[in-house]
């Protein structure tokens, strides 16, 4: 996992509450059974106008030119503002995917839904809560400058404006320890390699048999 120190990215606003997880990937596209490509079906049933498929070219599709996303000034935006509540819906792991693969590192709203939450954490995504009146602010700041970026310091916990107005943000200390690091859950065993390795082999120096594959 790629790790979280300090990023600093143009913001596009998705200016909705209660964006759920089927609007954040559809449905359709869960019948993939890798962890890649679901970045370019990304609010997939905003961003086109036409019904998606997996495996479709995107080139072959008609865009939306009035989805945020599709229009210029917010091209190569890696830090996505929203409305509270943002993640609801169903527990899918594919939001997060779609989310970090699209090309977006951090996120700030009001709130989030507790499993899409816990889920960006684990994917290397950062889901900043700030205060609603923080947030309406940002998006007035986003719409009025074109090309508005922030920058985002996990190990100090603030969010850094344009003009240098620092606002904190709380995050808990293992999962900041996480992110910093660049460790997934995967990652955090594989510390323990030397560990897992030395028990392995005390378990087969008690036990031989389990060395064996039976047959039949």
């Amino acid at each position: 996992m790629e790790k979280f120190t300090v990023h600093t990215g143009l913001v596009a606003p998705i200016d909705r509450e209660n964006v759920d997880t089927d609007a954040i990937i559809p449905k359709q596209f869960l019948k993939s059974i890798r962890k890649t490509g679901f970045g370019q079906n990304l609010f997939d049933e905003s961003r086109y106008l036409d019904p998606g498929e997996p495996g479709q070219d995107p080139a072959s599709r008609r865009p939306n030119p009035d989805f945020v996303l599709n229009q210029p000034r917010y091209q190569g935006a890696s830090v996505l503002l929203t409305r509270r509540n943002f993640g609801c819906g169903s527990s899918r792991e594919h939001a997060p995917w779609a989310i970090q693969q699209f090309g977006f590192r951090a996120l700030i709203a009001p709130s989030f839904a507790d499993i899409f939450f816990n889920n960006c954490f684990k994917n290397g995504l950062l889901p900043i809560v700030l205060p609603e009146s923080t947030v309406a602010r940002l998006f007035d700041d986003v719409a009025a400058f074109p090309g508005y970026r922030l920058t985002i310091d996990l190990e100090r916990q603030v969010v850094v404006r344009p003009d240098g107005e620092e606002t904190a943000f709380e995050v808990q200390p293992f999962r900041k320890y996480c992110l910093l690091n660049g460790f997934d859950d995967i990652g955090l065993t594989l510390r323990q390699a030397d560990k897992i390795r030395a028990f392995e082999a005390e378990r087969l120096a008690r036990k031989p048999w389990l060395a064996h594959t039976l047959n039949g």
